[in-house]
């Protein structure tokens, strides 16, 4: 019977000796497909809790659809029993396709969407049918008052076929009605007259209109085989313009590419300006540095090493003085060792500067000399270290950095 109704695949009886399971999952999928092929039934059986669900759903469907009542407990055991309880269902469809007389070989899964009711193509037929039902009732109240005066005509029926007929209104009816024929003959012919006017007029139009039209096309002719007198200058402008265009090509690629040129050097002169800025600023840092080592270290030296006047040479003296203005700048000005020096960049002095420089040293060594003098003969030795510590402020030279 599965063979008969179309199923893909040979079911032996030596296929359920032993539960099988998934075979009979499958046939009840097919089974129930066949009956209704829009069902939704989950196909998974891997778990059981979904082989339970699966059992519960067709023998829910075909209890509600088919009216046929399934041993779930035989189908879930999915040996000979179950074979029985698909017997059912299958017999089922075997008998409705032999009653419908459709071939054993030709029936399966593909021709059953074949049988599908499509609402959609008897849509018209409804409007038809609900028009000729309206119709219908009309027609039948229509009906039913006519039969209802049956009584009354019936009557004046009788009356009318019972009364002789007289020639002379017989007569006259005919007259009026052929007249009445005539008129309608005549308003005919007159219509067809105007027919015929109007077939003629349109006629001498579509005439005007093909010499028009053939007038047209021959001056068309004539305007395509004749050249214009401005087509060389024409010619010669557009080569012109050509030439213009490669060359306006040309020179926007240039430009382009100097652009480019350009907005590369302006990177590179600016990385190179941040460099340099870098590096002087790193140098102002440096020499920041070196000139409070050097306050730092002159500091140091004043504070171990007691002041003695020795008679050298004028460069010795020169640099003593030096170092003790550093000194004595460097005690005066405690909380501005980190002041920023303000100079500028130029190599050396001029020999008048220097000369000048060398000059005031000079005379601020004098000076110097004579009070430590002075100051030796009235303060004790141990004294003379603090006094050497605070000399008079000096004037600003090119020298004092």
């Amino acid at each position: 019977m599965m063979r008969a109704l179309g199923y893909p695949r040979l079911i032996s009886m030596e296929n359920f000796h032993t539960p099988n399971f998934r075979l009979v999952s499958e046939v009840l999928l097919w089974l129930v497909k066949r009956y209704e092929p829009q069902t939704d039934i989950p196909p998974d059986v891997d778990t059981e809790q979904d082989r339970v669900f699966f059992i519960k759903a067709v023998a829910q469907f075909m209890a509600t659809k088919a009216h046929i009542k399934l041993n779930t407990k035989r189908l879930y055991q999915a040996d000979g029993y179950a074979v029985k309880e698909l017997l059912k269902v299958t017999s089922v469809l075997y008998g409705a396709m032999n009653t419908k007389g459709v071939e054993r070989a030709d029936v399966n899964e593909e021709d059953s969407s074949k049988f599908k009711f499509d609402l959609g193509s008897k849509i018209s037929d409804l409007k038809a049918a609900r028009q000729l039902a309206s119709e219908i009732t009309s027609k039948g109240a229509s009906l039913y008052d006519l039969l209802g005066k049956e009584v009354e005509l019936r009557e004046a029926r009788t009356e009318s076929i019972a009364r002789p007929l007289e020639i002379n209104e017989a007569e006259k009816m005919m007259k009026i009605a052929i007249d009445c024929v005539l008129e309608e003959v005549q308003k005919t012919k007159d219509m067809l007259n105007n027919v015929a006017l109007d077939e003629a007029s349109l006629e001498v139009k579509i005439e005007k209109r093909k010499l028009e039209l053939e007038r047209s096309q021959k001056r068309l002719q004539t305007l395509q085989s004749v050249r214009p007198a401005f087509m060389d200058e024409y010619e010669k402008i557009e080569e012109q313009l050509q030439k213009q265009y490669s060359s306006y090509l040309e020179k926007f690629r240039n430009l382009t590419y100097m652009e480019q040129l350009l907005d590369d050097h302006r990177r590179t002169e600016q990385e190179m300006f941040e460099e340099a800025a870098n590096m002087l600023r790193l140098t102002q840092n440096r020499l920041k540095e070196e000139e409070q080592l050097l306050l730092k270290s002159g500091n140091n030296d004043d504070s171990d090493v007691d002041i003695q006047e020795d008679e050298g040479s004028d460069s010795e003296v020169e640099d003593r003085q030096i170092m003790k203005q550093h000194a004595a700048m460097g005690t005066l000005l405690p909380g501005r060792a980190g002041t920023r020096v303000v100079g500028t960049m130029q190599g050396g002095d001029t020999e008048e500067d220097e000369e000048s420089g060398d000059s005031e040293i000079d005379l601020d060594e004098d000076e110097e000399e004579d009070d430590m003098e002075d100051d030796s003969m009235e303060i004790s030795p141990s004294k003379s270290s603090h006094r050497a510590r605070k000399p008079e402020p000096l004037e600003e030279s090119d020298n004092d950095f």
